[in-house]
């Protein structure tokens, strides 16, 4: 369905979408509380755009979400990837983690492989993640992949706090990605 490679780490399979994923992204769209700080509940039909966009994203741009799977079983998680949607100033690192995976550090370790990835292969520079003040979780995950508050402003009528992560070669950011492989 995509281009997108395989990427894995200790507990993770980072891969393209697949028809298999939609039952998933749709519960968290239409179900999740988490959707409150990222946008708002969605309904079947968003979700349905939602995922479709995914895959036109990584034919059009040649990178998009992942969807992070765990290794020994299987099961879809959430996402992880580069989105540059229009208007947007910039690729950004993004993550969405289902319900019942977040806590277990799955973003964090999915995060890190595609900022290697996207440094390494894509050679895009250090990339940004816009999210919302009152994201707490997201916030935290930003500060502990060593991004740093560049700026805020408003995207898509929401407002957001602009983060500049570590180039994917600057040794904090070369040590995370090889923890998060062991």
């Amino acid at each position: 369905m995509t281009p997108a490679p395989t990427l894995t780490t200790a507990r993770l399979e980072l891969r393209g979408p697949q028809k298999r994923d939609l039952a998933a992204f749709t519960a968290w769209v239409t179900r999740s509380e988490r959707m409150e700080v990222v946008g708002g509940k969605g309904t079947e039909r968003d979700a349905w755009r939602g995922f479709i966009a995914g895959i036109g994203h990584w034919n059009w741009h040649g990178y998009g979400f992942f969807t992070v799977t765990e290794r020994e079983t299987g099961v879809a998680t959430g996402r992880v990837g580069i989105v540059n949607h229009i208007e947007w100033p910039q690729p950004e690192l993004a993550w969405h983690m289902f319900d019942g995976y977040e806590g277990k550090s799955y973003a964090f370790e999915a995060a890190c492989a595609v900022r290697q990835w996207a440094g390494r292969t894509l050679n895009l520079e250090p990339l940004i993640s816009m999210i919302a003040p009152d994201n707490f979780r997201s916030l935290r995950l930003a500060s502990r992949l060593g991004a740093m508050e560049d700026r805020r402003g408003v995207v898509d009528g929401e407002k957001v706090i602009f983060f500049r992560h570590l180039p994917y070669d600057d040794p904090r950011a070369v040590k995370q990605a090889s923890e998060a492989t062991q």
